[in-house]
């Protein structure tokens, strides 16, 4: 095993599939618990703050976005059949949805805003279904930048909570914050892998620790919550005038839920890559179940009449803060969250943990999200046009984000939604894409049986296809023997599920700078060639069956294969380089 994969095994102390103690997985899902809480609540609050809510209301929306979120914590961590993603994915209040959710209770209340959010619903639903469809823009490139964009966009307003500190307490903020952020990289760096489990809690403990022993910790408000109670408010309703201000508002909704799916996209990724011991590829029928279980998190919301739900990008740094990835993590934070939606007192306690400790500690797990943004990025491998892509979205996200570029304009513009980094950042990042897919060279393409007996006329296309790109027989060779090699490693597949229907076969070749791009599209296989190509490296010569020794030639021919696996699509990526004697032969 490499070093690398060493250091991975290491960090992962329990995968998804791993049951760890129960007390472990109730710490760390109450961790998560912790974490998020705070935005749960937050985001509600500036909403219907800001939109003119009653008092009523805002208590009747914290119920349900508590309630929602752990219902929909849980459903992400159980899969059932389609919808979920069996990784532990903390969902919560979108804070991409706050200027249009503002927007539709100004215009037409609670009733305008639960029909908005549940027409709204159908976007990430419909995707789910469909997600091969939007496989262009499931790029490491955007999704790296998504993910270096959500620190970007958060932390700002995170910061800003340091005020809500008593201002007769000067030292006090900064010391708990910096005890906080000790305690946690104390632990995390130099504790051993038992103890490093508990670092988050850890600081957390010791900054309220520290906190309330300067004033900061509100007692008051724990002593006035009841131990058990129901909201204020009741069910506001849905509208079913869909007049002028749903008609307006309807389109803002649809792309910041496209947007959100793009978040969710991300966030099932990233936690993919930090969920397992040993590397693997993605798994994109993990994504679409995320995908699908964001959507019914919106259309719960939508019919409870709350701020919308997706995925809270806080999952996959607690992972590589704990090492804890086990599917029961997130069963227990989703009960932990249903079970605070009724126990205002205990909610209390999580609310009155002072602002200085909850910032440091968005403030270490945030940083982890833009380093793994840069990760996903440089992972996918970086060019100009990528570089060029990745850095003029992130900074356009900062600068809306900060208010920074034409600030009276976008403030007008589809209801201020480019006022959102994340937004405004991931809209560049798939135009700039897009731009490059339309203006790229031609692709060819050719359909068949996934058969052997369609080999020769996939020679015929790949001579006629190398022909027309001026590369020589060098060149055709390797792209004929990667071609042979991947279409008999999915026959072989089909061989083994003998259920399996009859499969077409779609491949499509592109001209690149350095080479080509061989894309091979077919109904969905179980095991993933990424996973068993990285395998190779590790298995005796001696010990290979006939169908890895095809896979090791496929792994020398090309430079990179990249298999993207869903419900009803299989889509496997060869890129081939021109020979260096193939030069000669232009």
């Amino acid at each position: 095993m490499s070093d690398g994969h060493q250091q991975r095994a290491a960090s992962v102390r329990y995968q998804p599939d791993e049951n760890p103690p129960a007390v472990l997985s109730l710490g760390c899902g109450l961790q998560l618990v912790v974490l998020g809480i705070t935005s749960i609540i937050f985001i509600p609050t500036i909403v219907i703050r800001a939109g003119g809510g009653t008092d009523a209301y805002l208590s009747w929306a914290v119920f349900g976005a508590v309630a929602v979120s752990g219902i929909c914590t849980a459903l992400q961590a159980v899969r059932l059949g389609r919808v979920g993603a069996g990784y532990l994915l903390f969902m919560g209040p979108a804070g991409a949805f706050i200027g249009v959710c503002v927007s539709a209770l100004t215009e037409g209340g609670p009733a305008l805003l639960a029909t908005l959010v549940v027409a709204s619903s159908l976007v990430p639903i419909v995707i789910s279904l469909r997600l091969a469809l939007f496989r262009r823009l499931l790029t490491p490139t955007i999704v790296g930048t998504v993910n270096m964009l959500v620190p970007a966009t958060v932390l700002p307003v995170v910061f800003s909570r340091l005020a809500d500190s008593p201002h007769d307490t000067a030292l006090g903020p900064p010391l708990t914050a910096v005890a906080t952020v000790l305690v946690i990289s104390g632990i995390s760096l130099k504790a051993g892998p038992t103890l490093r489990l508990w670092a988050p809690l850890a600081g957390v403990i010791a900054g309220s620790v520290i906190g309330g022993s300067l004033g900061l910790y509100d007692f008051d408000l724990v002593a006035r919550a009841p131990w058990i109670g129901l909201p204020q408010g009741s069910w506001p309703g849905i509208g079913l005038d869909l007049g002028r201000a749903f008609v307006e508002l309807l389109p803002a909704f649809v792309f910041v839920s496209l947007i959100g799916a793009i978040q969710t996209i991300t966030g099932a990724v990233a936690i993919q890559r930090v969920s397992w011991r040993r590397p693997r590829a993605v798994d994109y029928r993990a994504v679409e179940g995320a995908v699908s279980a964001d959507g019914i998190g919106k259309l719960l919301s939508g019919l409870t009449g709350i701020v919308p739900t997706q995925t809270i990008a806080v999952s996959a740094p607690t992972i590589e803060l704990t090492g804890v990835a086990a599917r029961h993590v997130g069963i227990a934070a989703g009960g932990v969250l249903m079970a605070l939606a009724f126990l205002p007192k205990a909610l209390a306690m999580i609310l009155a943990i002072p602002s200085p400790v909850v910032v440091a500690y968005l403030t270490v797990v945030l940083a982890m999200t833009f380093v793994r943004g840069m990760t996903e990025v440089v992972r996918g491998g970086i060019d100009h046009r990528k570089g060029m892509i990745s850095g003029v979205a992130f900074w356009v996200g900062v600068g809306c984000q900060n208010d920074l570029l034409f600030p009276e304009l976008l403030s007008e513009l589809a209801g201020g939604l480019l006022g959102n980094g994340i937004t405004a950042g991931g809209i560049v990042a798939i135009l700039m894409t897009l731009f490059l897919e339309a203006t790229a060279p031609r692709r060819s393409r050719i359909e068949g049986e996934l058969d052997l007996s369609v080999l020769p006329k996939i020679r015929e296309f790949l001579r006629t296809f190398a022909s027309r790109s001026g590369w020589g027989a060098n060149m055709v060779d390797r792209l004929d023997a990667a071609t042979e090699e991947t279409i008999l490693t999915l026959i072989g597949e089909d061989q083994d599920d003998m259920k399996r229907e009859r499969r077409r076969l779609l491949l499509q070749a592109q001209k690149e700078a350095d080479g080509a791009v061989l894309e091979f599209v077919a109904a969905s296989g179980e095991e993933n060639l990424q996973n068993r190509i990285a395998l190779l490296t590790e298995t005796p010569d001696d010990l290979l069956m006939e169908r890895e020794v095809s896979l090791r030639l496929l792994r020398h021919i090309a430079s990179s294969v990249r298999h993207q696996q869903f419900h009803d699509t299989d889509i496997v990526t060869v890129h081939v380089k021109v020979p260096e004697t193939g030069h000669g032969d232009r």
